[in-house]
């Protein structure tokens, strides 16, 4: 695998970014063993840097604590590793029964988390991060998390206001720790790629994450013309939730819910999995890897994000990143209407 230019960070990555959720317990306890296996894992499939995104919000700050054990217990080395660091939520005491921030989504955590979307609160989160992962390693990207949610949980139209200047503030902090070499790029990850759109035009972005919104099933010209300018202006961009949740490749969940028979809209979407299924069935084609590839494609996307609580899986995402898929499969794909025929990067 070839590390690329990102952009103009400054950095030089391979084409897969590791996320790091489950180590911070995502909807299950993992095994402090299996966690290190994981990390182990980053490092052993190509060159380095391995590039890591993770969160305050992972396990209200356990995937940031374990990051830190782990690659000490590994001795790697700085130079060898990047960390994505999206800030927003603080680890605080734990004074209920169970965490408040996302009920029933984290396990057998000993903290809770609360949202600091504004300026001081942005520094509040960066300097404790740095604490969790310990002196040793520091994040070279950092980006606000969740500013989609942030402002979809607003009443009102002020409010919403309101909540986009607490998110300009925010990014005013994040420059700010740029501009004093603490920190290397400044980024923003959305499923909403609109919301990425209205950000960029108001603030000064080195890098960008779509999430949920560039798959095989769901890729809208106005977006890819909107990658095509952030190219432009050598913006970098990194590709995650490829899968819609996990339903394309056979999961439960279609963008994090549960998809109904009686709604027509996911009628569509379960007709058009059976479809996929079939053709990668015929063409003997990871139904995975044709997710990975496709959103891989576009120019300008630099990486793809992938996710996995089971060690063995990072050996098989590696390969699906850089897997080749044969024209055949691709014209077929188009022909039988689940990939827009005017789709030109596969």
């Amino acid at each position: 695998m070839h590390n690329q230019e990102f952009g103009e960070t400054g950095l030089t990555i391979p084409r897969i970014v590791y996320g790091t959720s489950c180590l911070g317990n995502l909807y299950e306890a993992i095994p402090d063993a299996t966690k290190l296996a994981i990390s182990r894992e980053w490092f052993a499939h190509h060159a380095p840097p391995a590039v890591i995104d993770t969160a305050g919000k992972y396990g209200a700050g356990l995937a940031l604590e374990v990051i830190g054990r782990n690659l000490r217990q590994l001795d790697i080395p700085p130079e060898q590793v990047v960390i994505s660091n999206k800030l927003g939520w603080k680890r605080v005491p734990l004074q209920t029964p169970e965490p408040t921030f996302e009920k029933g989504v984290w396990a057998d955590l000993e903290y809770d988390a609360e949202q600091c979307i504004s300026y001081n609160g942005i520094l509040d989160c960066w300097e404790q991060g740095c604490e969790l992962i310990g002196e040793v390693y520091r994040p070279q990207l950092l980006s606000v998390h969740d500013p989609d949610e942030y402002l979809a949980a607003a009443s009102s139209q002020g409010e919403r206001e309101k909540r986009f200047d607490d998110i300009i503030e925010a990014y005013k902090a994040l420059h700010m720790l740029k501009s004093r070499g603490q920190t290397q790029a400044i980024g923003v990850g959305s499923k909403d790629w609109r919301l990425i759109a209205e950000l960029e035009s108001a603030v000064e972005l080195d890098w960008v994450m779509f999430a949920n919104s560039l798959t095989i099933y769901r890729h809208p010209a106005d977006l890819l013309q909107f990658i095509a300018r952030l190219t432009e202006k050598k913006i970098g961009v990194i590709n995650s939730a490829v899968f819609n949740a996990g339903f394309l490749i056979g999961g439960k969940y279609f963008d994090y819910r549960i998809p109904s028979v009686d709604n027509q809209a996911d009628r569509e979407v379960i007709v058009w999995r059976d479809e996929f299924l079939d053709l990668c069935k015929r063409q003997d084609v990871l139904p995975a890897t044709a997710c990975i590839q496709f959103g891989l494609s576009p120019p300008g996307v630099a990486a793809i994000a992938l996710n996995t609580s089971e060690p063995e899986r990072v050996e098989q995402n590696v390969a699906a990143v850089e897997a080749s898929i044969g024209s055949e499969f691709w014209e077929e794909a188009k022909q039988l209407g689940l990939v827009a025929a005017d789709y030109s990067y596969v």
